[in-house]
């Protein structure tokens, strides 16, 4: 069976890599305890060994602080064996059982609960699919309460590989679990906030316990981008492992994976973890950063991956020196010796030369009309490999080449990879983290997206006001709001209608970007994109991205009204939507909003004191009153039947 699914090579040809178990040790930490097929060929499937680029793989399927949930997901992604290929896409389940409850305990388990992981890596990236079919066979690996059952994994590999061998990237079951309507419902107008810092491949760090929440969210980001989680990721992981054991194992004395956290506070093992990084980084940046900074990221791929030949690469390799102005000028852990090297300098040169090189006009389009609300798309998709960007783009150059040359996404960043976040080979990344000591260290990211309090954290002013909404926009993210706050009894089935509904979001997004892009190749077109924010159009046309799309024809943007789906007039309803929006955005308007409900509660509550006072009082007055009416009444009456004097 398992010779019919390999080739002649011994690759194996459905999407399904391999199955691992990784598992916590009491002295060695985290650890693969299996994987089918061997992770390296030749190993037996018990066999520890890691690849080199696979190294951090027992980290990210076992995460950070698993032992406080029963159960958690995470995905990840994995840099490709050999430095050739695309990302590999990891999906996790964790468990944790009691180990009075195993039928068959090793002799290695020391502790009372057992702590496991079963993975799978894969070359599609169907998140929700494999964690819904991987889901039921770790509880059920779990409920045979006997480890050294190893058939169930083998079948699952078999399994996965035989329905979902030809998968396709087009449809629904790439975005099973990932519900844009929960984003906009918790996030609300700040989702296109999130969509525009992503555009611009600014340091995104997502923050939320547990795994499952976090992954799910930055994902949920990422699939309102037109055809980036089918083909946009290939090149998202594509970094080096620090290649030191000690460093590596200084993090792990200092970090365990597992439940050794029981011991020490919070406020300890974050400030004990960032005394360790901060030696750790700054214990390795003699020569091998210098190495690392000359073999930069940004250099051109084989020829095999699909891309243009060399002299067509040379445009797309932007500067590798950190800006000055950014936030990567106050990295604590470079050593300055790094940012002198005149090698950097010439390439910084270079790469601002060549920026001039790509066309900047384009001849205007006729365009034509299109209705705010797009149709569902029934028709199959064509996509081309991208000469320059090397993904397969559509007819409008989407996906847009954000996550290549050095730009990360990993939905899931284990402690041990802290240094990528200040790696001179990394751009950029959109990254999501569990630990307290990544979101301590704000200086090594431009935005830290704190998903439970639904907060963004932009550091810097200038990104801030450039980031600021227009009114169109706000026009735009009111829409998505009120459509999917306002017609909930509408939708059947959990999301899945089309007004409001997840497809729906989608669909408004890639008018959005497709409308955006037709405006910057219109002539004169100031008053266009003054709609979309002239300095964030301008911000982004210096982007990896924008370029690399620039750099193409895209005839099928002629049929596209490049005008902003929501531009008008100014009125009224857009002065309230601004003050909304100020209120719950802005430090001193949450304060407003704070002070206006305390005054507004406490106006009620004395205004009922004071009715019940006034009221009483009122009604204290009224019984006198009537009292004394009644004894008016009566003597007066009296003295009329009564003769004076007592005479009849």
């Amino acid at each position: 069976m398992e010779k019919a699914r390999r080739g002649g090579d011994g690759a194996p040809r459905g999407p399904v890599l391999h199955i691992v178990v990784v598992g916590f040790h009491h002295k060695k930490g985290c650890q693969v305890e299996f994987s089918y097929p061997p992770l390296i060929p030749g190993d037996g499937h018990d066999s520890h060994t890691l690849p080199e680029e696979w190294k951090y793989l027992p980290f990210l399927a076992l995460p950070d602080g698993a032992h406080n949930y029963q159960e958690d997901t995470v995905f990840f992604h994995l840099p490709p064996r050999n430095g050739n290929g695309a990302t590999v896409f990891g999906i996790s389940c964790y468990r944790q059982i009691e180990a009075k409850a195993l039928k068959v305990r090793q002799a290695d388990i020391t502790r009372e609960t057992v702590q496991k992981s079963v993975c799978v890596l894969s070359k599609l990236p169907l998140y929700g699919l494999l964690q819904a079919k991987l889901q039921l066979i770790t509880h059920a690996y779990f409920e045979e309460k006997d480890f050294s059952q190893i058939s169930i994994l083998k079948e699952l590999y078999e399994h996965m590989n035989s329905s979902l061998g030809g998968a396709s990237l087009e449809g629904s079951q790439v975005y099973l679990g990932l519900s844009p309507r929960d984003l906009v419902l918790h996030f609300r107008h700040k989702v296109l906030i999130l969509f525009k810092l992503i555009l611009l491949e600014k340091k995104v760090l997502f923050y939320i316990s547990p795994v499952n929440k976090l992954v799910g969210a930055l994902m949920t980001v990422l699939s309102l981008f037109p055809g980036m989680i089918e083909h946009g990721l290939s090149d998202c992981s594509q970094y080096r492992p620090r290649k030191s054991m000690s460093e590596d194992g200084g993090l792990q004395e200092s970090n365990p994976c597992a439940d050794d956290f029981n011991s020490a506070s919070t406020s300890d093992v974050s400030h004990t973890n960032l005394g360790t990084v901060r030696k750790v980084m700054a214990g390795n940046h003699g020569e091998d950063a210098a190495m690392k900074a000359e073999e930069s990221l940004f250099q051109v791929e084989d020829s095999s991956k699909g891309q243009e030949p060399n002299d067509n690469n040379q445009y797309l390799k932007p500067p590798s020196h950190p800006s000055p102005d950014s936030s990567e000028s106050d990295w604590e852990t470079l050593d300055p010796s790094v940012l002198e090297d005149p090698n950097l300098k010439e390439r910084e040169q270079l790469g601002s030369d060549q920026t001039n090189l790509f066309p900047k006009d384009s001849v205007p389009s006729e365009s034509l009309p299109i209705t705010v609300q797009p149709q569902a798309n029934t028709g199959q998709v064509v996509l081309i490999p991208g000469l320059i960007s090397g993904l397969e783009e559509d007819q409008y150059g989407m996906p847009l080449a954000i996550f290549t040359k050095g730009y990360l996404c990993l939905p899931y960043m284990a402690l041990q990879q802290h240094h990528l976040l200040s790696d001179v080979t990394v751009r950029g990344f959109v990254a999501g983290a569990t630990n307290i000591l990544f979101r301590q260290q704000k200086h090594l990211s431009d935005a830290i997206v704190e998903v439970e309090e639904a907060l963004i954290q932009i550091h810097d002013p200038e990104l801030r006001k450039l980031l600021n909404p227009t009114t169109a926009d706000l026009r735009f993210a009111d829409y998505l709001v009120r459509h999917v706050t306002e017609n909930r009894d509408d939708v059947f089935l959990d999301g899945t209608g089309w007004e409001g509904g997840d497809e729906w979001i989608r669909a408004q997004f890639a008018v959005y970007i497709h409308a955006l892009l037709a405006a910057t190749l219109q002539l004169d077109n100031e008053k266009i994109l003054s709609d979309y924010g002239t300095t964030f159009v301008t911000a982004w046309k210096n982007t990896h991205n924008y370029r690399v799309w620039n750099s193409n024809k895209h005839p099928a943007l002629a049929e596209i009204n490049p005008n902003h789906p929501f531009q008008g007039q100014y009125s009224v309803s857009d002065m309230k939507l601004r003050f909304s929006h100020s209120v719950q955005n802005s430090e001193r308007g949450k304060k407003i909003g704070n002070v206006m409900v305390t005054t507004s509660r406490n106006v009620v509550q004395t205004g009922k004191a004071v009715g019940q006072s006034v009221g009483g009082a009122f009604s204290s007055a009224k019984t006198a009153m009537s009292s004394w009416l009644s004894t008016f009444t009566t003597s007066t009456s009296q003295s009329l039947t009564e003769p004076p004097d007592g005479k009849p």
